[in-house]
């Protein structure tokens, strides 16, 4: 359950003036003791602004192309346009000696608009077969 940052606050405050030990007063209130004491340390260094709930801030991922290899990526597309996007990726990687998978490369190249759909052919189901079997 979600509590907004006035119901920690006074979540704190009544835990604060209970006269109950601090893991009972929990334990009623159905709130866990890491989750408290996370609260009450935001509280004591922000406030009740520290209570507020905030958006998750990504950590810097450890897989991410460069944007720098994705303009060489773009910038081979251009020049090769008769390749794949598999092709792409093993001649950037034999060509540059860096590892990007043909996925990356489909990805970078559809965002980029350098990749259309493909175009699908429509075909009508029949009632009947043209060449139907016969029982032997």
């Amino acid at each position: 359950m979600r509590y907004s940052a006035s119901e920690k606050a006074e979540i704190i405050q009544l835990v604060e003036n209970s006269h109950l030990p601090l893991k009972r007063t929990l334990q009623q209130l159905g709130i866990s003791r890491s989750t408290w004491y996370n609260w009450y340390d935001r509280y004591l260094e922000d406030g009740i602004d520290g209570l507020k709930d905030k958006k998750p801030i990504p950590k810097s991922v450890w897989n991410k192309i460069l944007s720098t290899v994705k303009n060489e990526i773009i910038t081979l597309a251009l020049k090769e346009t008769e390749m794949s996007p598999r092709e792409l990726a093993v001649t950037f990687t034999e060509t540059q000696g860096y590892y990007i998978s043909e996925a990356s490369t489909y990805r970078i190249l559809k965002a980029e608009g350098l990749i259309t759909s493909p175009a699908f052919i429509l075909m009508k189901a029949a009632d009947k077969f043209h060449n139907p079997t016969t029982p032997a």
